[in-house]
């Protein structure tokens, strides 16, 4: 494992990259001796001085939780970053295609809570439970660390590769709909390029922030009443351009839009 100086070292390199838009080596080349609890140590230092110049933590956002995630990177377990009030944003915005590095586009569905919720032994009932709605959402991915050959430790590090996300369609209850059959249409440019069904991710989304909430009880964290949870993606990362106009539809859900300039 990784001293303490070293764990703030990186992270400081990490909010550089982010100010410069630059991207970093992988950490993993740099510190094989790396483990996943060293990379969650680094987040939260990279987070907290963000916060200390001036962002709010407003929620939560949990990777590689489907099947076409995993292969797509590689990785075969989930993950999860944070995110700022900063990173949020409503369908219709347009996004500064320059603030992002790597940029790639997912679909996810996003819990907003009403109650906290505590691990360890958090269940899908508990998460449906202390649900206020759900509400379909696009993640914009920012990666400062080179993708070629990266490991989940450098994943992690690197903020789950949280950039950015868009909200937008209809806030619905959770008994309102059968959310593991909640699907999306993704358009670029008004082409089809890629769909998905929110089952894929765990078998139900849910099951995604109950993962979350347990894991996060591992680091002595809770989740909040009022934080937003994007519950992981359930198609493949789409590359984007400066330019690019991205279009999700959620059929009854409704629908998200930006454009990249």
């Amino acid at each position: 494992m990784l001293d303490q100086k070293t764990i703030e070292s990186i992270a400081d390199e990490l909010v550089q990259a982010d100010r410069d838009r630059t991207i970093l080596p992988k950490l993993t080349s740099r510190y094989p001796e790396m483990v996943i609890e060293d990379s969650y140590a680094i987040q939260k230092v990279w987070s907290d001085r963000r916060i200390a110049a001036g962002a709010r933590l407003v929620g939560h956002k949990i990777g590689l939780t489907s099947k076409v995630m995993q292969l797509a990177t590689g990785i075969s377990e989930p993950d999860y970053g944070v995110i700022h009030d900063d990173m949020v944003f409503e369908s219709g915005s347009v996004l500064e295609f320059d603030r992002f590095s790597n940029v790639r586009i997912e679909v996810e569905l996003a819990f907003v809570l009403s109650k906290p919720l505590t691990g360890p032994n958090v269940t899908i009932f508990d998460v449906l439970d202390a649900t206020a709605y759900v509400v379909p959402a696009l993640e914009v991915l920012n990666s400062h660390l080179e993708l070629e050959g990266r490991t989940i430790v450098d994943t992690i590090s690197d903020n789950a590769a949280m950039g950015a996300m868009v909200i937008g369609g209809r806030p619905v209850k959770v008994d309102e709909t059968d959310l593991t059959w909640a699907s999306a249409l993704l358009y670029r440019n008004e082409t089809i390029e890629d769909s998905g069904v929110a089952g894929a991710i765990l078998g139900h989304p849910a099951l995604g922030v109950a993962w979350l909430a347990n894991k996060l009880a591992q680091h002595g964290q809770t989740l909040e009443a009022g934080e937003i949870i994007l519950a992981g993606s359930f198609t493949k990362p789409m590359w984007v351009q400066r330019g690019d106009t991205v279009h999700a539809d959620y059929n009854g859900l409704g629908s998200v839009t930006c454009r990249f300039t």
